[in-house]
């Protein structure tokens, strides 16, 4: 029986990572067309992600005092992350997976403690002058306005240099978004002014167009604002594993080994599993990691689902994962039929089989 040395990951540090460390993952990152970004709440989120032969433009303004700053910038919109020096010591990388679909997602969060995060948290729209420091010279004397979320650790704006659109942002300002008396919630998708996401990490700017109601996001670059989610007041999903008293600010999605970065199904990539195998390694929530390696364990050892009642969702989540990935890499396992009865059937939360995606 073959063993799995890019699934079984070590025992996690519970400490973290060195600065150098987490730079470099950053570094790779906005350098790598394959990778896509998000910074946001629950309900309320921007995407940043490009081609790769998508004309690009690229920036590493690293300096060791005051910290990293990295942009990459296409026509479709652009990020900024910037590692301050004094943010340093309080940031928690978090590596996890988590089960989709008949697949599974994966991504690595920048935490910070919940009272270190912490943007305006406007609740009204509220104009906030010219925008100073967007990432295009260009860009830097159109007017930016908070749409007033009240987000814990994101500022959601909008920005625009057209003077009609800013004369009917102007008009919904004092207002919350959705008061039925203000009408910007309704003319988002007409004005489509640039969306620009701020958090303590950096920002995501977006130039596509907003979708009608009903209508599909774009390709690259786009935004979400969903007032059925945001009255949660949540700060991420409840599926997110993130440890109790932190809050994720930017997330970065390393390239999936099953999907390229429209989610459409790829031959399985050993190489890019093992990479993110390594990122869960030295970011992954230690308990998780540990059980994931139970559960590879005992398949390789021919042994029977574990008990399942002591488990809450994250750690389940965590099982029907290392299932899934175990019938990419080894689905010849004599209990992995077993085990996917127990954890994995079609009418369990999160759905899906263990039958490999094409």
């Amino acid at each position: 029986m073959s063993d799995f040395p890019t699934i079984l990951p070590a025992a996690a540090d519970p400490a973290g990572a060195d600065t150098a460390a987490l730079a470099a993952l950053l570094r790779h990152g906005v350098a790598d067309p394959a990778t896509a970004w998000s910074l946001g709440s629950f309900g309320a989120v921007a995407e940043f992600m490009r081609d790769a032969d998508e004309p690009v433009r690229l920036l590493d303004d690293g300096m060791a005092l005051k910290g990293t700053v990295l942009e990459a910038r296409t026509a479709r919109g652009g990020l900024r992350v910037r590692l301050d020096a004094a943010l340093r010591p309080a940031v928690r990388p978090v590596a996890y997976e988590s089960a989709a679909g008949t697949g599974w997602s994966q991504a690595v969060a920048l935490c910070l403690p919940a009272d270190a995060c912490a943007m305006s948290g406007r609740r009204v729209v509220t104009e906030l002058g010219p925008d100073r420091d967007a990432l295009a010279p260009e860009d830097r004397d159109a007017i930016l306005f908070d749409i007033g979320l009240g987000l814990a650790q994101t500022d959601a704006c909008v920005r625009s240099a057209d003077s009609r659109v800013i004369e009917r942002l102007r008009a919904g300002t004092g207002l919350a978004l959705f008061d039925p008396d203000n009408p910007l919630g309704r003319a988002m998708p007409e004005l489509s002014p640039a969306r620009v996401f701020l958090g303590r990490f950096g920002r995501i700017e977006v130039s596509q167009p907003i979708p009608p109601p009903g209508g599909a996001s774009p390709d690259g670059p786009h935004t979400h604002v969903l007032p059925r989610l945001l009255a949660s007041g949540r700060t991420h999903a409840a599926t997110t594993p993130i440890p109790e008293g932190w809050v994720p600010v930017l997330h970065l999605f390393p390239p999936h080994p099953a999907k390229d970065g429209h989610g459409r199904p790829i031959p399985f990539d050993e190489a890019r599993h093992a990479a993110f195998q390594r990122h869960l390694e030295r970011y992954g929530v230690p308990a998780l990691v540990a059980l994931k390696r139970r559960v590879l364990e005992a398949l390789h050892r021919n042994e029977p689902p574990i008990d399942d009642a002591a488990l809450d969702r994250t750690e389940r989540l965590a099982v029907r994962v290392a299932l899934r990935q175990a019938a990419r890499l080894a689905p010849d396992l004599p209990r992995l039929a077993d085990w996917a009865g127990r954890f994995d059937r079609p009418d369990a939360t999160g759905g899906g089989t263990l039958r490999p995606e094409p």
